[in-house]
């Protein structure tokens, strides 16, 4: 006396290998899509925070002035190696000029391989240095252009935009192209720091 059992392992079996690979395949297609597209992202931030970057340094290094009455002892220039706080922002925009155009590289990598950890770790911590330096550069040199601008009675530093009104508009704009410069590299962490968490999950 003999007991068969049936199995349907050809089904069950068929079932499986329909299904699985069908919903491994949608969840790295639809991971991979996402982490590329923040990649991209990325890259063309760091393309305008490189254009943001340059223009705050070159415009501010170029924003010398002479007024034109002038004698042969005297003559009234206005030029951002006068004041060291100038001189600092120019240095720390070429500084993170420089870092964003070698960073470029790295977001070509995090590009072509969406899911490795170590270059938009990388660049993370990077950024966030680089956002340290900015941000202190262009409060320092936005608060010398308000003094320019408004001047200080209690100190008695007067305001000098109304004689060196070219001067003044220059390191305006290089303030503002440095305060650009912040926002993106803001936006850069937050792009890191979502793609680094996605990675996780």
């Amino acid at each position: 006396m003999s007991t068969s059992i049936d199995i349907p392992a050809a089904e069950s079996s068929a079932a499986a290998k329909g299904k699985a690979p069908l919903i491994g395949t949608s969840t790295t297609s639809h991971g991979g899509g996402y982490k590329k597209g923040i990649a991209i992202c990325d890259f063309l931030l760091r393309l305008g925070a490189v254009i943001a970057a340059l223009s705050a340094a070159a415009t501010m290094a170029t924003s010398d002035e002479t007024l034109p009455f002038f004698t042969q002892f005297f003559q009234f220039e206005a030029s951002y190696d006068d004041l060291p706080t100038f001189q600092f922002f120019v240095i720390a925009m070429a500084i993170v000029a420089g870092y964003l155009v070698l960073s470029l590289p790295f977001s070509v990598v995090a590009i072509i391989r969406p899911y490795a950890v170590g270059p938009r770790l990388l660049l993370l911590v990077l950024d966030i240095v680089a956002l340290t330096l900015n941000t202190a550069a262009a409060a320092a040199a936005a608060a010398i252009v308000y003094l320019a601008h408004n001047g200080n009675s209690s100190s008695n530093w007067l305001a000098i935009c109304q004689q060196f009104g070219d001067f003044c508009q220059k390191a305006s704009g290089a303030v503002v192209a440095g305060f650009v410069s912040v926002v993106v590299f803001m936006l850069l962490v937050v792009i890191s720091g979502l793609a680094l968490r996605k990675q996780k999950n």
